[in-house]
């Protein structure tokens, strides 16, 4: 096999990253910085918790590659799998080396008013992990180590590339696609991450944008970035296909199913009752959505499909997640119902269909996440009063965060796509989509 010089680059990427760092400063902590706290703050409930959550999270990432690899044909399961898996890898590295950072670190943006509003970190704030220790921060986590809540949000930044991937499955190369992976979580994800959950943020801290585990983060983000990916990338030449293996779809769920509690409850950062209440919130929006989606197909002509009750079910988990800690269980009940109605609409609209985004990634993720930043400033309870207990302020602050947020991943994306493009051509040629992308790209094949 012939290697190219793109791999080379590759490899000597990593080797340099490896290596540099051992050169970063061993120290994890600065107790006198008066940016941590002493171990006595730690509480061992909040740190088991965690923990837990956080190894559910990664556990979604596997499950996303089940759930798009049985919805796509049988020459595309594996290399469709292995882009949501090796997110896993890639961007874990990036988050250790600079993503954590840039998320989280000294917040750099512009003062108005005499008051600093955040645009992302500073990149020397943690690079390598340097300072992130088992001290608690401050602000961010006072109850866990500070290493903790580096690797819980780490889970974050892994899955929200991979959720990309199912708008242009079955036609991108592999290499083009880390390529942009690791562009996409350094020039999109991060400013987000930063703007909505660091403490300065633009998003938190003037619009007062309620996020409590990702609607605007990671799933708004995800589903722009795949609309224009499906734009750039095209259509495919066959575009009409047997999903592979329904039995995956279903596996799949479940395990993200199972893993959004770490998603959700788990963004409380505590073992606390606002965490049960995310627990509550997000399993009852999910089921709600998952009997609605298949109702509403049937009274549209439609089959009542195993396939039509998972994508429900995962639409109800990105419908809820803005809102899960803010919201009742009665209130979840209706946003998954009303979300399944408005993405099942979307899914089917022939306009969207044209497109070509290939398992519905923004029918899904970037739809659920708008409905759950609009329904999250209607129903959300708290300091900061929704629409429905009198806040317009909030609600119109959230629309204007929501024309941002779509404006800036969308564009930002687009931008991402034709520089990737123009350094590595995206889109495989026609005779590697013809034999399919798990030989192409990879030499492998399924065996059933």
């Amino acid at each position: 096999m012939k290697i190219g010089l793109k791999w080379i680059v590759s490899f000597i990427v990593i080797s340099v990253v490896a290596i540099g760092g051992l050169f970063w400063t061993p120290t994890t902590d600065i107790p006198d910085s008066g940016e941590f706290l002493n171990e006595n703050n730690i509480v061992g409930s909040d740190v088991a918790w965690i923990l837990a959550a956080a190894g559910l999270v990664l556990l979604m990432t596997p499950g996303l590659s089940f759930f798009y690899g049985g919805m796509v044909g049988k020459k595309n399961v594996i290399s469709t799998m292995l882009q949501s898996f090796i997110a896993l890898g890639v961007i874990s590295i990036v988050w250790v080396v600079i993503g954590f950072s840039l998320s989280f670190g000294e917040s750099l943006g512009f003062e108005m008013n005499g008051t600093h509003y955040g645009i992302i970190g500073n990149p020397f704030s943690y690079p390598f992990f340097s300072h992130v220790g088992v001290l608690p921060h401050k602000v961010m986590a006072s109850t866990i180590p500070f290493v903790l809540f580096a690797l819980f949000q780490m889970k974050f930044a892994v899955i929200t590339p991979a959720l990309i991937t199912g708008s242009f499955a079955e036609r991108v190369r592999f290499i083009s696609y880390l390529l942009f992976m690791i562009l996409f979580s350094i020039f999109i994800y991060t400013p987000l991450c930063h703007m909505v959950w660091h403490p300065d943020g633009l998003l938190n801290k003037y619009f007062g944008v309620k996020d409590f585990a990702g609607g605007t983060v990671v799933h708004m983000s995800a589903g722009f970035a795949a609309l224009a990916g499906a734009l750039v990338v095209g259509k495919r030449k066959n575009p009409h296909h047997e999903p592979s293996n329904i039995p995956f779809v279903l596996l799949g769920t479940g395990m993200l199913w199972f893993g959004w509690f770490g998603f959700n409850a788990g963004s409380a950062l505590s073992a606390n009752a606002t965490a049960a209440t995310a627990f509550g919130t997000t399993t009852i929006a999910s089921a709600s959505a998952m009997m609605t989606w298949i109702l509403f197909d049937r009274i549209n002509g439609r089959s009542v499909s195993a396939l039509g009750a998972c994508i429900g079910a995962v639409v109800g988990l990105v419908a809820i997640t803005p809102g899960c800690g803010f919201v009742s269980i009665p209130e979840s009940l209706f946003i998954g119902f009303i979300s399944a109605i408005v993405s099942n609409v979307m899914m089917n609209w022939k306009k969207l269909k044209k497109i070509d985004d290939t398992l519905d990634v923004f029918a899904c993720h970037g739809v659920g996440g708008i409905m759950g930043m609009i329904l999250t400033a209607i129903f959300a309870h708290g300091e900061k009063a929704s629409l429905l207990h009198g806040g317009f302020e909030v609600f119109a602050h959230h629309m204007m965060a929501l024309l941002l947020v779509s404006a800036f991943a969308f564009l930002g994306s687009l931008l991402l796509y034709k520089i990737t493009d123009c350094m590595i051509t995206l889109r495989v040629s026609e005779e590697s989509e013809s034999v399919g992308l798990d030989i192409s790209q990879h030499e492998e094949s399924l065996r059933w």
